[in-house]
């Protein structure tokens, strides 16, 4: 009975874990918002109040900042009567993984927080001290102007120096501020000057208000702009012939650039082809790091076909994983190969199209006879269904009983009908994810989604990679 109450748990956090990683309650191709955000409300309740530990452990892991942010709200709303160990663990967890959220996000979480009137004095002390170690509280008041107003109301914090002023009552400082941006801010309400001055998701609200040129904003905008910022701005750029908005595309992560490549016009990638396929190199290196070319003979098979669009909400955004994954295992193999569904030639090039025919491909791909089958897809296979399924059991029962070839399914899309990733059959573990800079420590945790590892052993691997979570953000 205890073996299968633990089975049962091993299941159940895997379960989580997978939903965790790839849903963030948008709308998918096959699931409607209300479907995502429906399922992700039942699996958190149900790991809260069943696994509530291996709950806040999952913090730990490679969870996307959406889910992240509903295990903090339902760890804090939910603080009542735990044991003082507990709650010290739990604190820790929370404080480390909200210092790796994008601010944005946190304040999100803050400014919820408030709304459902969680005002304990544990949500408190956390507030005020993600606060007091934000690099530069002046930017974050500008920038952030209303979520931190909210959170500095919320929790009773003393605002220090002018940004209670500049919080609370800005425009009766009719003489200016002696702290540098907030006295740009209060000057860029009557002179478009000061504007450049500020962040630029601040100052392109006061651009349109003085109705500078798009372009002239742009130029004269670009020293403020984070990286991310000029990502986006590309192709607006390019439009008006910004040539300052330029970003070394080598220097973007793995997926975000991915998701840039295939916005871009084909005919555009076709033209800048070599700069694209060196920037997507030098960023999957750089993820791969010290692991480059030590995975042996892999083989990848990589779904590019209709459903990899996505949605609307995060349009081509599973093809975009797929891509960056392609990169990264041909930086992390000492050979490699991979087949796209549509068979595609040319990674650069790939647009979603036509049925998931992973049956054949990976009959392609097992006739190399790899070390490492890595297998990218949402794991709707039908053309033919199920051939993809019948070709693993055969494989693994009588081509490779040993198992000298290991496998594992990295499954972008959350299914909200089945509170998980879709698996493509029981011969391959399935895991999910969101980014393929998570693809080194997913492949570790798929031997859980196998069956072959217990939960003694998942235990003692939460427990090592919250010490480690930990660990890093005393070293930071």
């Amino acid at each position: 009975m205890v073996e299968r109450r633990e089975w049962v748990a091993c299941e159940d956090t895997l379960l989580f874990v997978n939903a965790a990683v790839t849903s963030t309650g948008q709308r998918e191709f096959r699931d409607s918002e209300q479907a995502q955000h429906m399922s992700l409300a039942f699996l958190h309740e149900y790991m809260l109040g069943n696994y509530r530990e291996l709950y806040a452990a999952s913090l730990a892991l490679d969870v996307n900042d959406h889910n992240a942010a509903l295990i903090v709200r339902h760890l804090l709303v939910s603080s009542r009567d735990l044991a003082p160990a507990v709650r010290r663990r739990e604190g820790a967890l929370i404080a480390r993984r909200l210092q790796v959220m994008a601010p944005q996000r946190v304040y999100r979480l803050f400014r919820e927080l408030a709304r459902l009137g969680v005002n304990n004095r544990r949500t408190r002390a956390i507030m005020r001290e993600w606060i007091a170690q934000r690099p530069d509280p002046a930017f974050d008041a500008v920038k952030y102007r209303g979520a931190v107003k909210a959170t500095v109301r919320h929790a009773h914090l003393s605002a220090q120096g002018e940004t209670g002023p500049f919080l609370f009552a800005p425009l009766r400082r009719m003489k200016g501020f002696d702290t540098p941006l907030f006295e740009s801010w209060r000057q860029a309400h009557y002179a478009a000057s000061a504007l450049y001055d500020l962040p630029y998701t601040v100052a392109e609200g006061f651009a349109a208000r003085h109705r500078v040129p798009r372009p002239e904003f742009l130029r004269r905008i670009t020293p403020n702009l984070t990286r991310v910022e000029r990502l986006r701005l590309q192709g607006s750029a390019e439009r008006l012939k910004v040539d300052e908005v330029r970003t070394d595309l080598g220097t973007m992560p793995l997926t975000r650039l991915a998701s840039y490549v295939l916005a871009l016009p084909r005919e555009v990638r076709a033209r800048r082809h070599d700069e694209l396929h060196a920037a997507m190199t030098a960023a999957a290196r750089r993820v791969a790091g010290d692991a480059v070319g030590r995975w042996g003979h892999v083989v990848a098979v990589l779904d590019d076909s209709f459903s990899s669009f996505g949605s609307t909400a995060k349009p081509q955004r599973p093809l975009a994983v797929a891509l960056a994954c392609h990169y990264l295992l041909k930086a992390l193999a000492g050979s490699y190969a991979s087949f796209w569904t549509s068979g595609a030639p040319d990674p650069l090039m790939v647009r979603p199209s036509g049925p998931t025919g992973l049956g054949d491909r990976l009959i392609d791909a097992l006739e190399l006879r790899p070390e490492r089958l890595v297998v990218v897809s949402d794991g709707w296979d039908n053309a033919p269904p199920g051939l993809a399924a019948e070709v693993l059991r055969v494989w693994r029962a009588r081509l490779d009983p040993a198992g000298s070839t290991s496998m594992v399914h990295l499954n972008p899309v959350y299914d909200a009908d089945d509170f998980g990733v879709k698996r493509l059959g029981p011969g391959i573990p399935t895991v999910g994810v969101r980014d393929a800079e998570d693809v080194p420590t997913l492949v570790e945790l798929a031997r859980f989604a196998e069956g072959r590892s217990g939960f003694d052993e998942l235990n003692r691997y939460l427990a090592a990679r919250q010490e480690q979570f930990l660990a890093e953000g005393k070293a930071s």
